[in-house]
């Protein structure tokens, strides 16, 4: 995928916010239309899009609705005190009847073709790219199961309708009421893989923490999650290099110097090369570019060990010295 763009008129719509509801304690859903009523760009489960909150803030929210819903998009929203402050603008500003500018959806978190049965785990506002996925999965009649993690039950999200909507697979809900003592167990559900099963998750940092312990033994490919906020790293953990680098661009020859303080998606759009930007934390894929040659020290939180080899995210991701030639 390329990440530069000629404008951002095919990127990104004008949407009117038609609904919001409160969803649980903290969490509001906000549904977007078009203004006149017509379809919107299609999607897959997994999916999500940017909200232009104002002020110049961005945020990525997955879609949680059915993909065969062509007629809205569906997002929801955790108020976090301790954020950035990007959920509490959108519970603070957004009302019904703004117009709202969010970009195409895109997906880095898609449902893997060829699957004979998924487990979906969730914890919290991980919910909502599991409800797309459970929607998706339900249309094409693949067994699924589905476990989501929360506080209580008031605390859950979209609780009746996923009650409601399994089918095909079932859908379990674990409240631990705060104590880290009742925990799902989570290694017990993926002691086991069986044919071929593939596990999607997504949470806050210790659960997916512990998924990623308890599915290390599963095999290569069958594990696939999505971060929604970059994890900390720990003391012992390598810092990032830090060292100037040579982004070359192959359509060109050009050269460009990247500073030891200068991200490469700065260096490229201060040249001249747009190269569009959201998350700024390796999250979203939104600079995702492709690389010809050169040694990366990947520091996003998105790409697999498949992607690695081709492609990075220039927001966080540098050469690890000598020249980098970028497929620009």
């Amino acid at each position: 995928m390329n990440a530069i763009v000629d404008s951002t008129a095919a990127t990104h719509l004008e949407l009117v916010v038609k609904q919001i509801r409160m969803e649980a304690n903290g969490v509001n859903s906000y549904e977007f239309v078009s203004a006149d009523g017509s379809n919107l760009p299609p999607f897959t489960a997994g999916a999500h899009i940017d909200v232009h909150v104002g002020g110049g803030v961005i945020r990525q929210y997955s879609l949680c609705n059915s993909p065969s819903e062509r007629h809205r998009y569906m997002i929801a929203v955790l108020k976090d005190p301790n954020g950035r402050g990007g959920s509490a603008a959108v519970h603070e500003t957004i009302k019904v009847g703004d117009r709202v500018r969010v970009s195409v959806p895109r997906n880095n978190f898609e449902l893997h073709p060829g699957s004979t049965k998924v487990v979906l785990l969730a914890g919290g506002i991980g919910v909502t790219p599991m409800k797309s996925m459970a929607h998706q999965l339900e249309a094409q009649n693949i067994e699924y199961q589905m476990y989501y993690c929360a506080k209580g039950p008031e605390y859950a999200a979209f609780q009746a309708e996923l009650e409601g909507l399994a089918k095909s697979g079932s859908v379990s809900f674990h409240f631990d009421g705060g104590d880290p003592g009742n925990k799902l167990d989570i290694s017990s559900i993926l002691k086991n893989p069986k044919g071929e099963c593939d596990l999607y998750y997504c949470g806050p940092g210790g659960f997916m923490q512990a998924c990623k312990e308890a599915s290390e033994h599963w095999p290569s490919g069958s594990v696939h999650f999505e971060h929604f906020k970059a994890p900390v790293k720990k003391e012992t953990e390598e810092c990032p290099i830090v060292g100037g680098f040579i982004a070359e661009i192959a359509s060109t020859g050009e050269k460009l110097e990247v500073g030891p303080s200068e991200s490469l998606a700065e260096a490229l759009n201060n040249a001249g090369y747009s190269v569009e930007t959201s998350c700024q934390s390796g999250l979203c894929g939104t600079c995702k570019v492709r690389y010809l040659k050169g040694v990366v020290d990947h520091q996003d939180f998105i790409l697999d060990d498949s992607e690695r080899p081709d492609f990075l995210t220039c927001c966080v991701s540098r050469a690890a010295g000598g020249t980098l030639l970028l497929d620009l």
